[in-house]
């Protein structure tokens, strides 16, 4: 029984010696509270960060303890060198608050609260050049980054000079900065930077070409001029064609059309009738005409009528002068 008691005075005697030592520590400011320090407290997710832990005191032997909200992350012992925390920030819940606390025996402290900020990252931004010509020229650059969290801050660059500075927008338009100038080149680039808090993360526009400023300055005339050519091109061969369709048709209507099933060429010959000598003519024959059809290139037939020539022989006649005379058959035709 005595040795119980004795057990429970020694302990209590080590308890108020450990608490009489942290109240001395406190007092001494040899044990005061740590520190919790990250480099960024702006983060996106999936972003992987770290935690550092430390104590002013480089001779006690300490024990740190992570906290997020009342969750235990992790536990580490050093003495006299920073412990680190390595933690991945995948949802809302992991952005905190953490607090680290230093133990030593039965005397312990917090640090302060760190909580990390999620921010979406921007996206490449569209860079857009009007250009104005009147007396002078008026360049307007206009920039937007559709995704990103707001702010985002826009500025904007001519062959990696900066033109403007930093224009900040709190709603989702596009940045604007204009130019006066006499005049300009041909194929001048600008490109625009957008970016918001999320440190060390910036996107960069495509560069932009300066339009051409000869002539008159008309962006828009290229675009509308190309459809009406078309138009006036459409209109034209329309119109070749019609008239090419009604002199066609007129040919055709021109035409001899044709006759029946009349052979593409048929002709008919007469051999040429001669009387002998020793024979007498043969009266009642009659010349006799045949019929020719041909066919042209319209398909059409025309008819060629051909006639049949009667020789007869010559039959000599005496006079009383003594004079012989002839006589001739007609040709009939």
């Amino acid at each position: 029984m005595w040795k119980k008691s004795f057990f429970v005075f020694l302990f209590s005697l080590l308890t108020l010696k450990a608490e009489l030592d942290c109240e001395n520590m406190k007092k001494t400011n040899k044990f005061n509270s740590p520190s919790l320090y990250s480099k960024t407290n702006i983060v996106m997710k999936g972003q992987n960060v770290s935690l550092s832990c430390s104590h002013q005191n480089k001779e006690l032997q300490i024990t740190y303890y992570l906290f997020r909200d009342m969750k235990h992350m992790g536990t580490q012992d050093s003495k006299g060198k920073p412990v680190i925390f390595n933690l991945s920030i995948s949802e809302a819940h992991d952005s905190g608050p953490y607090k680290c606390k230093a133990e030593v025996s039965n005397c312990s402290k917090y640090s302060h609260e760190v909580n990390f900020t999620i921010v979406d990252p921007v996206t490449t931004p569209e860079l857009n050049i009007v250009v104005q010509k009147q007396t002078n020229l008026y360049i307007t650059l206009s920039c937007i980054s559709f995704n990103g969290t707001l702010p985002i801050n826009y500025t904007f660059f001519k062959k990696g000079i900066a033109l403007s500075p930093v224009i900040s927008k709190d709603v989702r338009e596009p940045a604007e900065f204009n130019l006066t100038k006499s005049n300009t080149r041909e194929g001048e680039e600008y490109r625009c930077e957008a970016k918001n808090s999320l440190p060390d993360y910036a996107r960069n526009s495509h560069p932009a070409t300066m339009p051409s400023t000869s002539g008159d300055s008309c962006p828009l005339c290229l675009q509308l001029l190309l459809p009406l050519l078309m138009l006036i091109v459409i209109l034209l061969l329309a119109f070749w064609i019609r008239q090419k369709y009604k002199a066609r048709k007129a040919m055709r209507n021109k035409a001899p059309r044709d006759y029946g099933n009349t052979p593409i060429e048929v002709g008919i010959y007469a051999n040429v009738h001669e009387n002998q000598a020793d024979k007498e003519s043969m009266p009642g024959l009659e010349p006799r005409q045949c019929v020719s059809t041909a066919q042209d290139e319209t398909e059409h037939s025309h008819e060629i009528h051909y006639a049949t020539p009667m020789f007869l022989e010559v039959t000599s006649e005496a006079h009383n002068d003594d004079k012989t005379g002839c006589v001739y058959a007609e040709l009939s035709l």
